[in-house]
């Protein structure tokens, strides 16, 4: 199996010189990167967290997503024993962070601590499971809009349920609904300490502004995965042209409401409230209660754009080409339907991340 193939080009079936592929070249940051975590994922030589024990989960969470042909691509590379002693709670963590990563809870990661994990090989897990389900997303939604067939899902489109404990573990006063306050988040493993990094990589997190962030300075106990992970952030999310900003903003708050991610949808959804000037349409987004329907009320274009987002974001995917064409009713091009499957799509990698390694506080 070759680690350089572009992985997603290859399973969404993208020809050469097709107007997916050229948008997906001015696209480049996000295509690069998005190629380049995986690269950086499954390359790591690392035996705290061995190749044949990262391709196991990574097909798991593939299946579980009903990407088969992604989840025999990992397949390929040869798997270990999944019901291993040191793999069952990794597989079990795995299950939780796909399917209801707002379950999570301090005690998922002391289960894994306790098989052996170390920190750093907790958060390359974390890393890894939530890339995985990102990358499932940018499949399905690129063979979409390929026009290639993808897997069914009977699962409900809807807002999911959220944290409703007035207190965080370390006892903060946490939020018990969306909001488009500036909130804290504090992780429940430890971060690394800033003088724990060498010179190079203490000039990385500056680079991305990522020094004094507790997040990011857990998330970079794997530095290269975080490197690669920050790029298509930016790849996304900070390149002109195609889908307003407001839009992509839009796309992470839906995923965020679907996924139960109060913090992810308190920063995106003031964003979007910023750029849009729509401040009343955040917030009824924000309102809908779980198991309700996320875009009614909404203008027709919006509409489209948050019932295509929140089909792409449950787990499996539910996204249908009904979905699509009514983004094309709105008028979206090729480039503005990938900006909008990519801004969903990399919010079900960030929501895992926030939602399993700590938990939102009021300042």
């Amino acid at each position: 199996m070759s680690l350089s193939q572009d992985i997603v080009a290859e399973l969404a079936e993208i020809a050469p010189g097709s107007p997916l592929a050229t948008a997906r070249a001015t696209r480049d940051a996000a295509t690069r990167h998005a190629q380049g975590s995986y690269e950086t994922l499954f390359s790591q030589q690392d035996a705290a967290f061995p190749l044949d024990e990262r391709v196991a989960v990574a097909a798991k969470v593939a299946k579980w997503h009903h990407a088969d042909a992604l989840a025999a691509h990992y397949a390929g590379f040869g798997l270990a024993d999944p019901t291993s002693l040191r793999l069952t709670p990794a597989i079990t963590f795995a299950r939780l962070l796909t399917f209801s990563p707002v379950e999570a809870t301090p005690g998922a990661l002391t289960a894994l601590t306790q098989a052996g994990w170390s920190q750093e090989a907790i958060v390359t897990l974390a890393q890894l499971i939530a890339f995985v389900s990102f990358q499932s997303r940018l499949v399905a939604g690129l063979r979409l809009l390929n026009d290639k067939s993808i897997a069914a899902s009977d699962t409900p489109v809807a807002a999911g349920i959220w944290h409703a404990t007035p207190a965080t573990k370390s006892g903060k006063a946490a939020p018990v609904q969306f909001t488009q306050r500036e909130l804290g988040w504090e992780p429940w493993l430890a971060s690394k300490p800033l003088t724990e990094f060498s010179a190079d990589e203490q000039a990385t997190l500056a680079k991305f502004g990522h020094t004094d962030s507790d997040y990011f300075r857990l998330l970079a106990r794997n530095l290269p995965v975080l490197e690669q992970r920050t790029l298509t952030d930016k790849g996304i999310f900070y390149t002109p042209g195609g889908l307003p900003r407001a839009e992509r903003e839009l796309a992470a708050t839906v995923t965020s409401k679907v996924n139960g991610c109060i913090y992810c949808a308190s920063v995106h959804a003031r964003k979007a409230s910023q750029l849009s000037k729509d401040d009343n349409a955040v917030e009824a987004l924000l309102a809908v209660r779980p198991g309700q329907s996320l875009s009614d009320g909404q203008s027709a274009r919006w509409q489209a754009e948050i019932d295509f987002a929140a089909a792409l974001s449950v787990t499996p995917p539910a996204v249908t080409p009904a979905h699509l064409a009514a983004l094309e009713k709105q008028k979206l091009d090729t480039l503005e339907q990938l900006d909008l499957v990519q801004s969903a799509a990399f919010f079900a990698w960030a929501n895992r991340l926030m939602l399993t390694l700590g938990e939102p506080y009021l300042p």
